[in-house]
């Protein structure tokens, strides 16, 4: 068995670096901490969003349809924030009982999630 200390990176696959950049960067404000050629690594929160492009390495492209939760303050904020930006959400707003969802998805088909828990 293995000890996991936290999750490093996640890897966001594109087909175009310089879309992707925009959208994480710009769209979605999250901070810079490595630029490359065909990439780039951005904070969100204690996690490294990896962007980079699979075919440039030979590999195919595949979208993530799994995804990741990005937790905010408030979703529905950040919803109306985005939309305004142009973000197309797949639904409206899910209140399970003890979160609220927002799901959509960045230029390439990658699924995210607006994400905040407000009971135990």
């Amino acid at each position: 068995m293995i000890e996991v200390e936290h999750v490093d990176f996640i890897a966001i696959p594109t087909r175009d670096a310089e879309r992707a950049k925009r959208f994480y960067g710009e769209t979605l404000g999250l901070p810079l901490e490595k630029d490359r050629p065909g990439g780039a690594e951005y904070r969100a929160g204690q996690v490294t969003v990896g962007i980079w492009d699979p075919e440039a390495n030979g590999m195919p492209f595949a979208p993530n349809l799994s995804g990741f939760a990005l937790r905010v303050a408030d979703v529905a904020a950040a919803r109306a924030s985005l939309e305004a930006a142009g973000v197309e959400f797949e639904m409206d707003t899910l209140d399970t009982g003890v979160c609220h969802m927002a799901p959509f998805r960045d230029p390439d088909g990658n699924r995210l999630l607006l994400h905040r828990r407000y009971a135990p």
